[in-house]
């Protein structure tokens, strides 16, 4: 998995069977992966797993469910379950969310996230590799008292990912996860604060170096003008968001709209090879519809080249 996209939109929930359709085109141009948010609305993990049933050979996953409001059981049961509908084709990504979003959503005290972020992945792990676990933390309690394996759902285990750009959630996921998915981190900061961090916590646990998947949102543009005053808008919520202040600032931008690739087909290739310079193993992109359906099946197009070559 190297080039995908997110299978959404960003001005409207897109039924089931849109959704399908939608992802059989990213198949067909030649894309290797169909990302899911998790929202309010349908649940990701089951989205991914009926995706990647109707389209053989599309990488799906998650990105991300917020471990809060959240069990280590019930995750784990719902990953299992996409990964053996999909035969072995299901990422879990997981993220600490947003306290807004926590403490008014779920009514969740939004308390010692990197602490919680820590007690889930070393519950998690055990119940995706055997379906077995017997965790006692302070925040979180995960024990097989009934069987918690999926046929087909470890086969292979499920590759967990963390939406981590700090530097303890890094740490964390270095230590504990299969890779991180950081968005709106541009070329500078991955190379010089992200991925030194995530990758110096693996090599300290012992664990293979991890994957850096990096969520980009980005358009090949006909307007390229009214396409950056959409991303400007779409991209505004995280402007106020301390953690993506912070990394935005790392890669240079004062605003995520920043972060945005919008411009031409030379424009897009030439941004993904500085992500993968800056050591991203895969590139996904976000927002590819703020042109308009031309300009995001244009944008398809040029990534499926990309994948392809």
């Amino acid at each position: 998995m190297t080039i995908g996209v997110t299978l959404s939109t960003t001005s409207r929930q897109l039924s089931i069977d849109a959704t399908v359709r939608l992802a059989k085109e990213a198949r067909a141009a030649g894309l290797t992966s169909g990302w899911f948010g998790q929202s309010f609305a349908y649940d990701s993990p089951l989205l991914a797993a009926v995706v990647g049933r109707e389209v053989p050979g599309l990488q799906v996953g998650t990105s991300a469910i917020p471990v809060f409001g959240r069990h280590p059981l019930l995750v784990s049961s719902q990953a299992q379950t996409a990964q053996a509908a999909t035969g072995g084709r299901y990422h879990l990504g997981l993220a600490l969310g947003t306290r807004h979003l926590t403490e008014n959503g779920f009514g969740i005290p939004y308390e010692r996230p990197v602490a919680l972020l820590r007690e889930f992945l070393t519950a998690l792990r055990p119940l995706l590799a055997t379906g077995q676990a017997d965790f006692h933390g302070e925040l979180l309690t995960a024990r097989t008292a009934l069987p918690a394996a999926v046929p087909g759902g470890a086969e292979p285990p499920v590759p967990v990912l963390v939406a981590a750009m700090g530097p303890q959630t890094l740490r964390v996921s270095g230590e504990l996860a299969d890779g991180i998915l950081p968005f709106l981190a541009g070329p500078r900061a991955l190379a010089e604060h992200i991925v030194p961090a995530v990758t110096a916590a693996a090599e300290a646990a012992g664990r293979p170096a991890p994957r850096i998947v990096a969520l980009v949102p980005g358009v090949v543009a006909t307007d390229a003008e009214a396409v950056r005053e959409a991303a400007a808008s779409a991209l505004a919520l995280y402007d106020a968001i301390p953690s993506y202040q912070r990394v935005i600032g790392l890669s240079g931008g004062t605003r995520a709209a920043d972060l945005a690739v919008i411009g031409d087909e030379e424009h897009m290739a030439a941004e993904v090879r500085r992500y993968r310079e800056a050591g991203a193993t895969e590139v996904v992109f976000t927002a590819t519809d703020l042109g308009g359906e031309a300009d995001r099946r244009r944008t398809w197009a040029l990534l499926g080249e990309l994948a392809r070559a």
